[in-house]
């Protein structure tokens, strides 16, 4: 049986086997994700919405129950009202202020949603009290400087040829995270030296493994490569998020905590990661292996015409965003799940008939880092420094943010 088989068949055993409750957190987030898919919006503005969203729930809910902290604590509560139509009408009023354009799609989940609450004086309190909340976190972050300007200043020398497409989002280096005092507060040391042992070994693992051509590639890592693009590093780890509070049934404020903390934590990776990688702007290895006679090191031989098996990403190599992600998702769902066995797989969000599974998050997280040296966009030692920078994220957010009420 093929890998693709033996993937599909598990995920419906997963399926048979854990029962979906419909939830208005995890529905919400899935509408969130489809409306950004229908606008073709990724990367750091993903996360920044995803985060919105997800913040606005959980201040709504806990505002009706107050079981955990909320990120504006001085937002007013309304115990009578119903804490579904609060969440509902806070990701509503968030989807409706960033994406217009997706109205339709918009009204048409909250309609469904409305058709499980009861017509009463606490569904219409709950929704008057979700948009309250959602336009107090909105406007809360109006000033965390991801609008600003692109102002990025290529690196060179006058007179001399650079690529000439700018990066991606370079204004994120210098943004407001969230719930932290600044981008820099978790940057790491410099990239190891170019003569150092370190960098031979990496240099020499991702031309090996992540050239187009690689012969010892296996074509099972091909495939998790091919899997792991852009559009699904983000929302595979809200799909296990969602079957895992499935299984455990959590309550609407449990599952708001988790969505938040995992936005949170996402919306933070981009900020940290970006001030990091312009602060050193390292080579990636496409760069790096093509002048491998240039950077000092007997032990890197220059291949000139290689080329990676993922498309290189606009932006600095060091450290990996894949790296942060991984350490922070997995990270924030260990600490509020455990790191026991959890069986659940991962579905492509273009092709229902790709998928992953794991038997834990961990594996989870270091097949997320891995796909990027298999890819050939990144060398081992940053996804492992973005993995560490990525715990301290989750490990700061969990000790100080939607805390339980005691």
């Amino acid at each position: 049986m093929s890998v693709l088989k033996v993937a599909i068949v598990s995920l419906a055993l997963i399926s048979a086997h854990t029962p979906v409750r419909a939830d208005v957190i995890g529905d919400w987030n899935n509408t969130a994700i489809d409306v950004m898919k229908a606008v073709n919006v990724g990367g750091n503005p993903w996360t920044r919405s995803m985060a919105l969203v997800n913040v606005s729930m959980s201040d709504a809910v806990n505002s009706v129950q107050n079981r955990y902290s909320r990120y504006i604590p001085e937002l007013p509560a309304n115990p009578n009202a119903s804490a579904e139509a609060a969440a509902a009408a806070a990701a509503r009023e968030i989807l409706m202020r960033q994406y217009p354009g997706q109205k339709e799609r918009i009204e048409a989940a909250f309609a469904e949603t409305m058709k499980t609450i009861p017509d009463n004086p606490a569904r219409a309190a709950g929704i008057d009290l979700g948009k309250n909340v959602a336009d107090a976190v909105f406007t809360e972050r109006q000033s965390d400087a991801t609008n600003t300007p692109d102002t990025y200043r290529p690196l060179t020398t006058p007179g001399v040829w650079v690529p000439t497409t700018p990066p991606l989002f370079p204004q994120y280096a210098t943004a407001k995270p969230w719930g932290l005092d600044s981008a820099s507060q978790f940057r790491p040391a410099p990239p190891p030296a170019l003569n150092s042992a370190l960098y031979a070994r990496d240099y020499n693992e991702t031309r090996e493994m992540g050239g187009v051509k690689s012969t010892k590639r296996t074509d099972a890592q091909s495939d998790a490569v091919r899997f792991w693009t852009q559009a699904n590093l983000g929302p595979a780890w809200y799909q296990a998020a969602r079957q895992i509070s499935a299984r455990r049934d959590l309550s609407v404020a449990e599952s708001a905590r988790v969505f938040a903390l995992l936005s949170m934590a996402f919306a933070n990776c981009f900020i940290l990661d970006w001030d990091a990688k312009f602060q050193y702007n390292f080579w990636r290895p496409i760069t790096a292996i093509r002048n491998g006679d240039q950077d000092g090191n007997d032990a890197t031989e220059r291949d000139a015409g290689w080329l990676p098996l993922n498309t290189t990403p606009m932006h600095p190599e060091y450290p990996s965003q894949a790296g942060i992600n991984a350490g922070a998702a997995r990270t924030v769902m260990e600490a509020l799940f455990g790191n026991g066995t959890e069986n659940f797989a991962v579905t492509d969000t273009s092709d229902a008939r790709l998928s992953r599974q794991f038997t834990s998050f961990a594996q989870m997280a270091q097949e997320h880092k891995d796909v990027r040296i298999w890819g050939g966009i990144h060398f081992r030692n940053s996804t492992e420094i973005g993995d560490a920078m990525g715990r301290k994220v989750a490990d700061h957010l969990v000790a100080n943010y939607m805390k339980p009420v005691r």
